[in-house]
């Protein structure tokens, strides 16, 4: 039997996302009704900036009283997409005491305070859902959460940065340097003003500190996770790559340890196999790999932002949110029962790609293979070119731990006839 009361929507936010999500809660009411099991209304809009035209927007919803919002008692559910830490963090709290339940797309505050806002959902009996803080449009929250919840997940291996790779594609099939792809994902509207989030890393950060907690049922914040921006990546890096049959990406990497006794999550750029599926991912395109005990492999892909497809993840939780409100019932909260520490980059184990520049005489490619086993790291190739008295070395290194070649670099730095370390880069995805 269908609800006649409609349940009433606070939106928090109406730029690019907020606007897509009160579009398509007006234009699709009857589908969200019949989809729900009851009509559903927006009943508030906050915003900063009441002035602004906001096409299809009612104005007699906008205030700029968010907190008076969140805590009328006839808002049934509060839809954050203000971003950052405050004042999103007081306002889901204040939504949480006065009985509604919370849709966000604010990776940033879930990866510092996600295990508080879950404790404070689950005090008061509501939802805390978040699918449009990872990845944009691709299902990723939800089926790690509820469909794989039955499955051991070893490993989530992911591009979830739009900006970052259609950078990187850009230098990889134009040829460009960093600058002049930076500058056209700019013109293009890929990357903001200011990128720093974006190159940086930070962003890719916080999507992998909320995807580790939830595949490795562990708490893992933003501070846990090893963070490397790409802005030192060259076309040098590249025509590397190329030889060695890969291409480069800023990936988040989310895995567990072999004993299962700790998980790591990191963030840096990394060569990747032609052959992975995660290689072809290309422009402003997001793709997870997720590698599971019984499951296998299985891959996510699709944009990873934007105003429609975040909107699109955002009303999805809306649905599912109103539906447990009809059946007075509540989702999968915070599952943490594992609590495995989280490892630090020195104990990561992985591939290395080293290139050096030496001088060009005898018994250079001696003394370094000699540091590499002085220090435990097996040399899997080694590409040697001179000229003039110079020379590059580009080492490729077996599995070794993070620490163990960190020891080498500062050893080879030290050798006589290395002019320097030209760059540094993982191999992952094999």
């Amino acid at each position: 039997m269908m609800r006649t009361r409609p349940l009433k929507v606070a939106l928090l936010g109406c730029g690019v996302v907020g606007s897509e999500v009160a579009r398509i809660m007006t234009t699709h009411a009857d589908d969200l009704t019949a989809r729900i099991g009851a009509p559903v209304e927006l009943a508030g809009i906050a915003v900063r900036r009441p002035g602004r035209v906001r096409a299809g927007v009612p104005e007699e919803l906008i205030t700029t009283d968010a907190t008076a919002l969140v805590k009328r008692d006839d808002i049934d559910v509060v839809v954050e997409v203000i971003g950052g830490i405050e004042p999103a963090r007081s306002l889901i709290t204040t939504a949480f005491e006065h009985g509604a339940s919370v849709v966000s797309a604010n990776k940033a505050l879930l990866a510092e305070d996600g295990a508080a806002l879950h404790a404070a959902a689950e005090k008061h009996g509501v939802d805390l859902y978040y699918e449009a803080a990872v990845a944009g449009a691709i299902p990723l929250v939800r089926p790690l959460r509820e469909s794989l919840a039955g499955d051991k997940v070893n490993r989530v291996l992911g591009i979830v940065n739009g900006t970052t790779n259609f950078i990187l594609d850009k230098m990889d099939s134009s040829g460009a340097g960093y600058s002049e792809a930076l500058d056209e994902a700019t013109a293009l509207g890929y990357a903001e003003a200011d990128p720093t989030a974006d190159v940086e890393g930070f962003d890719a950060a916080a999507k992998a500190a909320i995807l580790a907690g939830i595949a490795f049922h562990t708490r893992v914040r933003l501070d846990d996770v090893y963070r490397e921006g790409m802005t030192e990546v060259t076309a040098a890096d590249f025509a590397s790559a190329k030889e060695m049959g890969c291409t480069i990406k800023l990936l988040a990497i989310c895995e567990r340890a072999a004993d299962g006794r700790s998980v790591t999550a990191r963030v840096h750029p990394a060569m990747i196999p032609l052959s992975h599926p995660l290689a072809s991912v290309r422009e402003a395109y997001n793709a997870v790999f997720i590698e599971a005990d019984a499951a296998g492999q299985l891959m996510f892909y699709g944009p990873g932002a934007g105003g429609s497809p975040t909107a699109s993840a955002v009303l999805g939780d809306l649905v599912a949110v109103c539906r447990n409100k009809v059946a007075e019932a509540t989702g999968p909260g915070e599952s943490a029962y594992t609590r495995l520490p989280v490892s630090t980059m020195g104990e990561v184990v992985t591939r290395y790609h080293i290139s050096l520049d030496v001088a060009d005489k005898p018994g250079v490619l001696a003394q370094v293979a000699t540091v590499f086993a002085e220090h435990g790291v097996s040399i899997d190739t080694v590409r040697q070119q001179g000229k003039d008295g110079e020379a590059s070395l580009v080492v490729v290194t077996h599995r070794a731990a993070d620490a163990a070649l960190s020891a080498t670099v500062e050893a080879l730095r030290k050798l006589d006839t290395v002019r320097g370390v030209a760059s540094i880069m993982r191999v992952e995805g094999e």
